[in-house]
């Protein structure tokens, strides 16, 4: 077995006699071993080293999407809301919100499709190339007007004499020249093809490998990429070619490590990772605008205030994850929180599973951002545990602020609001938001 399945924050051991739990092979468990200790400062910190029943693990924190090994093994994690369903289940709905995130939104694939086939997230991304790559050849390559310089049988284009004097001296037969030549060697068409050969060595699937093959000969007389860097700037998109553009947003992520992160290291070893917190972000902010009324609208990633003034600065830049304005006036002030709540914890001790730090975080915001008085929002995904919206919570200091921790479901894509006038107002509200709120599925924690 050359793949494993598991969920975020799940751990894995080495596979040993006397091994409890998770097991992976000895090389694929060094070399997890190995990104988990590095020290670079700019690697984000996706795996940790810890342990489990008194043995060496590796502990994938939240970060979702694959794994591979140098060797080729695949480790698939999953989101964490998954783990009381099915991996079908939280692989299909992993990438209906991947849809949203930045650079995949070209993803075409059904969720039916894919708890049918039961497709490793790896899998789907290459298969998503492929469509589009098929999309782009129905279409015609394009080809552009290259520069060439050769020593040619007949004048074409124009004479290089220097060369020529130093080349052809004794061959009067012969011709140095610049001239244009119309070519398909041009850099979209290159990072394509190098793209397509890249995924042969990734792709399990006999079909995907067959495919992969058929579009290759179609690219058969464009060279592959030399510098893939440069041919990413070279990119020039003409008028009528923006059938280009999804085949080739996902050849730069297969030609850069398929990943927002990498674990590389000094092995070829491609993975493919996401931070949840980013995804659950960029889900809420695309399902949520249409929940707004029409005279509201939903701003991203605000950061016009600062925490403190010193010495005619300002310092520590406040971005809440989204704002809704009235025109220029802020009327709610939001962030996601990629975190499980528990509703039946409401005791002073556990405290439904809240963070602290995230109140104080929330207060700076809503003194900010509202002047101190109006109302601010924590999402949280929304579970068996947590399906409504929980109590106000008040601030004894700033008796004109709210805070709100609100449930957001994932598989209807849809806030669960409270009964306040704030939110009526905002949001386009349904006759009882409870029925709502009952009728809805919850992903289980």
């Amino acid at each position: 077995m050359n793949s494993l399945t598991i969920f975020e924050f799940d751990k894995v051991v080495e596979a040993k006699a006397g091994a409890v739990g998770l097991a992976v092979p000895k090389r694929v468990f060094a070399w997890l071993e190995t990104q988990s200790l590095r020290s670079n400062e700019a690697s984000p910190g996706w795996l940790k080293p810890t342990q489990l029943n008194s043995q060496r693990a590796i502990q994938v924190t939240s970060y979702v999407g694959v794994i591979r090994a140098p060797c080729g093994y695949q480790i698939e994690v999953l989101p964490k809301t998954g783990r009381d369903t099915s991996p079908e289940q939280a692989r299909a709905l992993l990438i209906e919100m991947l849809k949203c995130l930045a650079g995949f939104r070209h993803i075409r694939t059904a969720s039916a499709d894919l708890v049918a086939e039961r497709m490793p997230l790896l899998e789907v991304f290459i298969q998503q190339f492929l469509m589009a790559v098929g999309s782009l050849v129905k279409h015609g390559l394009r080809s552009d007007y290259v520069v060439r310089q050769d020593n040619l049988f007949a004048l074409r284009g124009r004479l290089l004499v220097a060369r020529q004097i130093s080349q052809n001296l004794v061959r009067r037969d012969r011709f140095f020249t610049e001239h244009d030549e119309f070519s398909q060697d041009r850099a979209e068409n290159r990072l394509i093809h190098t793209a397509l050969r890249h995924v042969l060595t990734l792709c399990r699937s006999q079909e995907s490998q067959r495919v992969a093959r058929e579009l290759g000969f179609v690219f058969a007389d464009v060279p592959r990429s030399v510098d893939v860097a440069l041919d990413i700037q070279r990119i020039r998109l003409d008028r009528g070619m923006g059938y280009y553009e999804p085949a080739l947003d996902w050849a730069k992520l297969i030609l850069q490590s398929l990943s927002p992160i990498s674990g590389m290291g000094k092995h070829h070893a491609p993975s493919l990772l996401f931070p949840m917190e980013a995804v659950f972000e960029a889900y809420v902010e695309k399902h949520l605008a249409r929940q707004l009324r029409d005279d509201f609208v939903l701003k991203a990633q605000a950061s016009s205030q600062h925490l403190v003034a010193h010495d005619a600065q300002r310092w520590f830049r406040l971005k809440p994850d989204l704002l809704v304005k009235q025109k220029q006036t802020t009327r709610l002030v939001l962030d996601t929180k990629w975190k499980l709540l528990d509703s039946a914890k409401k005791n002073r001790r556990e405290k439904y599973q809240l963070s602290q730090a995230d109140f104080y975080q929330m207060y700076a915001y809503g003194h900010h951002y509202l002047d101190g008085n109006g109302d601010i929002v924590l999402i949280y995904p929304k579970t068996d545990a947590f399906a409504e919206p929980l109590p106000v919570f008040e601030f004894p200091k700033a008796n004109g602020m709210r805070l709100w921790v609100l449930p957001f479901c994932l598989t209807k894509r849809q806030l669960m609001l409270p009964a306040s006038p704030a939110f009526d107002v905002t949001f386009i509200q349904d006759n009882s938001n409870k029925a709502r709120a009952d009728n809805l599925d919850a992903v289980p924690a």
